[in-house]
């Protein structure tokens, strides 16, 4: 057995390691790719395409219940399980099998399929017990669901977003524990499918808002859907079929449970301890979030492994970042990021974009219970928040209305451009779209900024906008 050396060392061939591994290349260097599987990202396999597959069939279940409103009658709608599963898992391969082509066209000699763990800042023992000696490592190794220890013992009661995809049908009835990001979508997809689906988590408000009164939008759709089951302690019982789940006050019985807790960061069996980093009491290592750096070693920690914003295009991004900064080392440069974007696919979508408003912003609201678009298509639900700081641009926005998961990048492109309340308003903004009913909030903030104007185009709004 030879033992391997290159300039820089990526474990993890996700999507931020994918990304690491192109940029320390374009960048120059010589480079190790080293993965235990290359079965494809997390987005592909288990994540992002998976779920919204199972959130495509649940609305088109929705939209057929709903069409009686607009006069059109199409009986009663019945959902086939092992037919939505199927088509499911056939698109969800195909997407998984063209990022494994992808990863099957980088030099034969790049991609190490074996697990690695640190001997020192900058030596790795591969599995077969040679050793890999480099210049600087990026640990892009991802995360994995968090099953507390009261689930452990369910078996295949027990479902995670890493294994609820391949089941050959729909459960009748689904616990869902945690009420994030995972949870909320997994459990409204489920239920518009026709699952009884309850909802359990110990806080008190869904999915991380940052607004009380978008929260309580957002409470009141999904309870019209689910039972809601907040601030309580959900524990679990495996019975003979099935299982039981007991909280303060009551108890239920289950065929399955969705456990939605968290994806922690992948970091077990690296020996982190061996680096030489200062680790935390979960054995992290301090994270510079400019340049993606480890203390001040040649290490680098990206995407969902270092649990900062763990999302698919900045995974993407911290990877290009880290792949730069390994090669440039010790000189590293600090990366420009994106401003902050998240999309819950709920429906209607809930959107977090830039800053949450302080104590010195200014927020105008859009009602959207009473937007013509939204009212047009039967989806009038919910609101937007817009934040601007004291001279009228945009930091931020929270949303939890129907289009907000579009609206989102055209906010986000407005805060990048330091684009004021007034500035958007001087934008084309077609009649009748969902986009439209953004120019309240937009208004409402010029009209509470000393010299703060609409823009000179905006002349009102269209009745019914």
């Amino acid at each position: 057995m030879t033992d391997l050396t290159c300039d820089v060392a990526i474990i993890g061939a996700g999507t931020a390691g994918l990304a690491a591994e192109r940029s320390a290349r374009k960048n120059g260097a010589t480079t190790l790719l080293i993965d235990p599987e290359f079965i494809g990202t997390t987005c592909a396999t288990v994540g992002c395409m998976p779920s919204k597959l199972l959130i495509a069939a649940a609305h088109r279940a929705h939209d057929a219940r709903g069409t009686d409103t607009f006069g059109v009658h199409t009986g009663e709608v019945t959902v086939n399980g092992p037919e939505v599963m199927t088509r499911l898992r056939r698109l969800r391969d195909d997407f998984a099998g063209a990022t494994r082509d992808s990863i099957m066209d980088l030099p034969d000699e790049i991609r190490i399929q074996s697990r690695a763990h640190f001997t020192g800042p900058t030596t790795l023992e591969l599995e077969d017990g040679r050793s890999v000696s480099a210049k600087a490592v990026i640990i892009a190794t991802g995360s994995s669901p968090m099953v507390p220890p009261p689930y452990r013992d369910l078996g295949d009661r027990l479902l995670t977003n890493d294994t609820l995809f391949e089941l050959p049908d729909l459960p009748r009835r689904l616990a869902v524990i945690g009420g994030g990001i995972i949870g909320m979508e997994l459990a409204q997809a489920m239920a518009r499918l026709g699952v009884k689906v309850t909802l359990f988590d110990q806080s008190d408000s869904l999915g991380g808002t940052r607004d009380e009164d978008i929260h309580d939008a957002l409470y009141d759709a999904l309870s019209h859907e689910m039972t809601l089951r907040l601030g309580t302690d959900p524990q679990p019982t495996a019975l003979e079929v099935g299982l039981r789940i007991d909280w303060e006050g009551g108890s239920e019985e289950f065929d399955k449970v969705l456990v939605a807790t968290g994806r922690p960061p992948n970091i077990k069996g690296l020996g982190l301890d061996a680096t030489g980093l200062d680790l935390d009491d979960k054995g992290m290592p301090q994270v510079c979030p400019a340049t993606l750096q480890c203390g001040d070693l040649p290490i680098f920690m990206v995407g969902d492994a270092d649990a900062d914003r763990p999302l698919l295009h900045e995974a993407s991004d911290e990877g290009a970042i880290a792949g730069r900064n390994a090669v440039s080392f010790p000189a590293p440069v600090p990366g420009t990021r994106k401003v902050p974007l998240a999309v819950t696919f709920t429906d209607p979508p809930l959107v977090t974009v830039g800053q949450p408003a302080d104590e010195g912003a200014v927020t105008g609201t859009a009602d959207y219970t009473d937007q013509g678009r939204a009212k047009v298509e039967d989806r009038a639900t919910g609101l937007a928040r817009l934040h601007a700081d004291r001279e009228g641009r945009l930091i931020g926005a929270d949303l939890f209305c129907p289009g907000a998961d579009h609206m989102a990048h055209l906010l986000a492109l407005a805060i990048t451009q330091g684009m004021t309340a007034g500035d958007m308003l001087d934008l084309p903004i077609y009649h009748p779209t969902l986009e439209e009913g953004l120019k309240t909030a937009l208004r409402e903030i010029c009209g509470a900024i000393p010299l703060q104007h609409p823009g000179d185009r905006d002349c009102g709004s269209p009745s019914g906008a």
